[in-house]
């Protein structure tokens, strides 16, 4: 039998959080050995990957629909595939807030579901509509549609049917109590991510000014692209620890929520070092699959050690920005991201691109530049953070909003089989 996880009351100090009921809430054990360390990460492990390894099936089953829908339509040009992909973006961000609120609830293995089940419908709606009925572009458009809002209706479909019976009971007019609250939240939230893929895009943008842009920019796509793809693995441990975080400060147990921050850095930089690894391993032929031209597997080949760092710190940055989102910094974190990416990162990569001549290699150690400072900075934020302050500012919003805060005993045996108030 699996030790359940040990709990115990917390001393009752002036900072200390309380539950929703106004009483001292429980907390992890404090830590006295090595033994106990390890036991205590074993079981945080399970729950975390309890999360995260849906999430990730979930995310990299999403991202591979528009590459699903470029293998198909191989003929159409990428200015094409990304008209067809920006008239989703809409649909596709319900999707992922319909996403977010199931993992909240520790829905996890619906959302996998669901993007599995989309995979194999988005496959077939394109082999029809692409290859038998060759409709080009408008069957790559009906393909995308139709297979978001399959996604959307079937994660709808399974709240509405009364699966989340704690948070969900119907429409009502309670969803517009306190909205402006949670608006502020999302905007931040909104902005926070959007400095961030901004930031990469303007990059690309500047590297078409680079001496052989063509190269250039061939280049820079197929990092971006296996960039993209290595961010849907930290994707889901960023909706894991943001989930882990808040429900654990939520619940008045602030130890516990940097317990689980410091096991999830440890498996993300765990799988950090194996990318790190994997591209300088393979340097000299990882760009061959996306490209025949010699030109551009060279000028990747010679991005390779910049752009194993970038990897590297990619496996740390995502999971702290989702430990800032269930700590509730989002504007924080935004600001942060506005001064690293675009008062460093950018200058200092056109600085080195063009007055320096240093090219592509130069571009992409601006952007390793300001990502690296921006870890950094959330590794500070993090390490500096009144975790007691946290968790009663969390319980407060708690009680605010409506809601439990209460955090039972979990078996780590019945992590297969969670309910949504398990880890709530």
């Amino acid at each position: 039998m699996a030790q359940k996880v040990q709990q115990h009351t917390r001393d009752q100090e002036s900072d200390h959080p309380v539950d929703h009921d106004g009483n001292p809430g429980q907390d992890l054990k404090e830590i006295s050995s090595i033994k106990q360390f390890l036991n205590e990460a074993k079981e945080e492990n399970k729950r975390i990957w309890y999360l995260a390894g849906p999430a990730i099936f979930a995310f990299i089953g999403r991202y591979s629909l528009g590459a699903i829908t470029l293998v198909f339509a191989g003929h159409l040009t990428t200015l094409e595939l990304d008209a067809v992909s920006t008239g989703n973006l809409v649909i596709t961000g319900l999707a992922f807030g319909i996403m977010k609120f199931l993992l909240a609830q520790s829905k996890v293995m619906i959302t996998a579901a669901v993007a599995g089940a989309a995979l194999v419908f988005h496959l077939f709606l394109n082999w029809l509509l692409i290859v038998q009925l060759r409709l080009g572009l408008a069957g790559a458009a009906i393909a995308l549609n139709a297979s978001w809002w399959f996604v959307v209706l079937g994660q709808f479909t399974y709240i509405a049917m009364g699966y989340c019976p704690g948070v969900w009971n119907g429409f009502s007019r309670l969803a517009f109590k306190n909205l402006g609250a949670f608006t502020k939240l999302s905007i931040g939230s909104a902005i926070m991510m959007c400095l961030e893929f901004w930031f990469l895009m303007i990059l690309i943008v500047i590297a078409g000014n680079l001496k052989n842009a063509q190269i250039a920019v061939a280049a820079m796509s197929i990092c971006m692209n296996l960039y993209g793809w290595q961010n849907m693995i930290f994707f889901g441990l960023n909706s894991a620890i943001s989930v882990r975080v808040s429900n654990e400060l939520g619940a008045g147990r602030p130890r516990a929520a940097l317990f689980s921050v410091l096991v999830v850095l440890m498996s993300s930089v765990t799988l950090g070092i194996f990318f790190f690894v994997l591209i300088v391993a393979l340097r000299n032929v990882y760009g061959v699959p996306f490209t025949n031209n010699p030109e551009v597997v060279d000028a990747v080949s010679r991005l390779a050690i910049v752009f194993a760092f970038s990897l590297f710190l990619n496996s740390i940055q995502p999971v702290l920005s989702g430990v800032a989102v269930g700590a509730g910094w989002q504007w924080l974190i935004a600001y942060v991201n506005l001064g690293c990416y675009y008062l460093i990162g950018v200058p200092l990569g056109y600085l080195l691109a063009f007055p320096l001549n240093k090219g592509i290699q130069g571009m992409w150690t601006g952007q390793l530049a300001g990502v690296g400072l921006q870890t950094a900075v959330l590794i500070f934020i993090t390490w500096k953070t009144n975790w007691n302050y946290e968790a009663s500012q969390a319980s407060s919003r708690i009680k605010k909003w409506g809601g439990s805060t209460k955090l039972p005993v979990v078996n780590s045996e019945d992590c297969p089989t969670l309910k949504s108030d398990d880890l709530a």
